[in-house]
């Protein structure tokens, strides 16, 4: 009976790790509009999704391992480049919850209009 119930247990910690492996992104839906208006961007928008979605990062030096044009404009907000730096991604990356808000997603042209420090 103890075997058992210690395997539950081990079986829990083993789940609840490799859930907590994954990176949060708040919010899909955000890709998926802006996917909807710019088609061409669909297949880089969902490559760049579930590398995140897998990502195990700590530190910006993590993000730049996996995206190596990413930029850190302080504020805790990144840059990424999507397709050939056709469109950007400003997400703010909290290390410590795990957790990536996509706080833009535009064209080149869109991103240079905007305060990437304030979005």
């Amino acid at each position: 009976m103890l075997d058992v119930y210690l395997n539950k247990i081990l079986k829990s910690v083993i789940l609840f790790c490799n859930f907590a492996i994954e990176m949060v992104v708040i919010s899909k839906s955000i890709l998926r509009d802006f996917g909807e208006d710019h088609p061409l961007a669909i297949e880089a928008l969902n490559d760049w999704y579930h590398l995140v979605k897998e990502a195990d990062w700590a530190t910006p030096g993590d993000v730049r391992l996996m995206f190596n044009s990413v930029d850190y404009v302080g504020n805790h907000r990144f840059v990424f480049n999507i397709r050939g730096n056709r469109y950007r991604i400003v997400a703010m990356i909290f290390f410590n919850k795990r957790t990536l808000f996509i706080r833009f997603i535009g064209t080149h042209a869109e991103y240079e209009k905007i305060d990437v420090t304030t979005i």
